[in-house]
């Protein structure tokens, strides 16, 4: 890959990821009960240094930005402010929202400059989110185990550990490809990100499901019908690698359901920041999940096929 592809394929997955890294912390922090308050303390001082990291990334963006990846929502939604504000104040956590206001006023330049020593600050920065990916992956591991092992309780579901440690994973090896130069790892078969999305996707929609009040049938409903159209997208694009088929009629298969769940997640969001839905889903968490999907239908709409 060129210098400039780069630059610019680092700065988007570094501020797409070390958010969503981030904020699963918070999620972590906010489930634990005061008896693991060392662990608490611990998550807190990461997600802090995540924020540190974040904010990094947004200081050598400045003008660099792709205008696609801007306005795709992924970085921040039109609710994501709020939905701090609001998670803030339930857990008592503290939300450095000065990130969400300066990414919320991120502009591209049509012709972006790219200043002297930007190449090398951007190395530097991959092979401190690769550390900080290591040591972050340890933790949701040993965090997990200890969970299995009923030696921690914690307000998550188990599998929802076990998806935030992926979620880290596909983090780690993008960074590393970037500093392998590998852009196989950028411009891999969409299919490929299609099994991972698609399997995310799923059980965003099983989590939405099992946090909602049982009172909130359609929307549980909804939730449910979504999971099973994911789960069979899943397996229909794994069908579609392994038999090296044409991607085209799965991916628009992707396209869709994925702007359908956008569509329910938008409506999630508006509901849970605004009072007008019974559950037990921080609102952050809820627009967290909206920016994934958010992404991935930018993955599906901008890779040729």
């Amino acid at each position: 890959m060129t210098r400039e592809e780069y630059i610019s394929y680092s700065l988007e997955y570094n501020m797409f990821f070390s958010r969503i890294m981030k904020e699963h912390l918070i999620f972590v922090e906010s489930a634990l009960p005061i008896v693991n308050s060392g662990l608490i303390l611990e998550v807190d001082r990461f997600k802090e240094t995540l924020e540190d990291f974040l904010m990094e990334t947004i200081l050598l963006s400045n003008g660099i930005m792709d205008e696609k990846v801007i306005s795709s929502n992924e970085l921040v939604t039109p609710y994501t402010l709020k939905a701090e504000m609001i998670t803030e104040y339930y857990t008592g956590i503290c939300i450095n929202t000065d990130i969400t206001k300066l990414q919320t006023n991120l502009v591209p330049k049509p012709c972006p400059i790219y200043p002297e020593g930007l190449y090398e600050n951007i190395h530097l920065l991959n092979i401190k989110g690769i550390n900080l990916m290591n040591n972050l992956i340890s933790i949701k591991e040993d965090l997990y185990k200890s969970v299995l092992e009923c030696k921690v309780y914690i307000w998550l579901y188990p599998h929802l550990l076990k998806h935030v440690i992926e979620e880290a994973e596909i983090y780690l090896k993008i960074l590393e490809g970037l500093e392998n130069l590998d852009e196989n790892v950028i411009k891999d078969e969409l299919v490929k990100r299609e099994v991972f999305w698609n399997e995310i996707m799923k059980e965003h929609s099983e989590f939405i499901r099992g946090l909602l009040d049982p009172t909130e049938k359609i929307l549980i409903d909804t939730a449910d019908e979504f999971a099973e159209l994911f789960e069979k997208l899943e397996e229909e694009a794994k069908e579609v690698l392994e038999k090296k088929l044409p991607p085209g009629e799965i991916t628009k298969k992707s396209k869709k359901a994925t702007e359908d769940i956008i569509e329910f997640k938008t409506s999630a969001v508006k509901g849970l920041t605004n009072c007008k839905i019974k559950a037990i889903i921080l609102p952050l968490l809820a627009d967290h999940v909206l920016r994934e999907a958010n992404h991935y239908l930018r993955l599906l709409k901008t890779t040729c096929i």
